[in-house]
């Protein structure tokens, strides 16, 4: 058993921690900005929840960190009341959200500078993956700092890897934004093409899923673009977030990405039919107005 602290209880990060506490058998401590969601996960869960992200991280063994972007990420790490302010030597921080390289490598170095390991631990597998504990984990970090830390990360996760140094986590998370992109807006563009041509979705999929084209997507969305459904799932404003670390580490390394580009700007067109928080998988009602 380890002394874990687990920083951001969203939709991930609130069933992740309980994961570290119940299947981890860990001595958990959390924070949230709103001070309510730290008591129900207390009260779901057990444990212990703190007023700062410094004192949940005070005498932990691992800090773990899940927030909405680069600032809040630099405001519970470095800021005034960050974790980096108690960390003892020698602990590990992971952070799980889901944020550009560069942020990923500044945390890296100022966690050196402590003598903190560092781990940038983007997931894949979205709310229902993050509940059921069998999340894709994308690691970038020293070896050493990450097969100590492994052990603790499976409490969550189904895969786990070390892509690399620090940074390689979050450039891996950015590929699999890439292609989910484009794999949602295919599947839109055939549901559209099938419901316009009068065949059975149902049908349909059935007997393609079985070959090439199936794809997480069309196994577990099908069924709800048909239906018209999109209030659950990954938010578009969330894709957006994502997809625009996506194009600016882009422009810094020069590839070439005109179909993310695309579905980005597919994206903001749903937005503007009032869908910021609808599903990924909305692009088909984009197609269907």
């Amino acid at each position: 058993m380890a002394k874990v602290a687990f920083i951001g209880l969203g939709v991930m990060g609130f069933p992740m921690a309980g994961h570290l506490k119940v299947k981890g058998g860990h001595d958990v401590t959390v924070y949230n900005r709103t001070a309510a969601k730290s008591a129900a996960w207390v009260e779901k869960f057990g444990g212990k929840s703190a007023p700062t992200p410094a004192e949940a991280a005070r005498d932990a063994d691992f800090v773990f960190t899940c927030v909405g972007n680069d600032d809040d990420l630099r405001s519970v790490t470095s800021g005034k009341d960050g974790v980096l302010q108690t960390m003892k030597s020698g602990a590990i921080l992971i952070d799980n959200t889901t944020a550009s390289a560069d942020v990923a490598r500044e945390l890296h170095a100022a966690a050196r500078e402590k003598g903190i390991g560092f781990i940038d631990a983007p997931v894949s597998g979205g709310q229902a993956g993050a509940e059921n504990g069998v999340l894709t984990v994308m690691c970038g970090a020293e070896d050493a700092v990450y097969e100590r830390a492994k052990p603790v990360i499976d409490a969550f996760a189904r895969m786990v890897g070390l892509m690399g140094a620090p940074g390689a986590g979050q450039l891996t998370k950015m590929i699999n934004q890439i292609c989910i992109a484009g794999i949602v807006q295919g599947l839109a563009e055939g549901i559209h093409f099938g419901k316009r041509a009068g065949l059975d979705i149902e049908k349909v999929v059935d007997v393609i899923s079985k070959g090439a084209a199936g794809s997480w997507q069309m196994e577990n969305r099908h069924k709800t673009m048909n239906e018209g459904k999109y209030d659950f799932g990954f938010a578009i404003d969330w894709m957006r977030k994502d997809l625009g670390i996506v194009l600016d580490e882009a422009r810094h390394n020069g590839a070439k990405l005109p179909l993310t580009a695309l579905v980005d700007q597919f994206y903001g067109d749903v937005q503007a039919m009032g869908g910021n928080r609808w599903d990924t998988s909305s692009l088909l009602a984009r197609l269907e107005k």
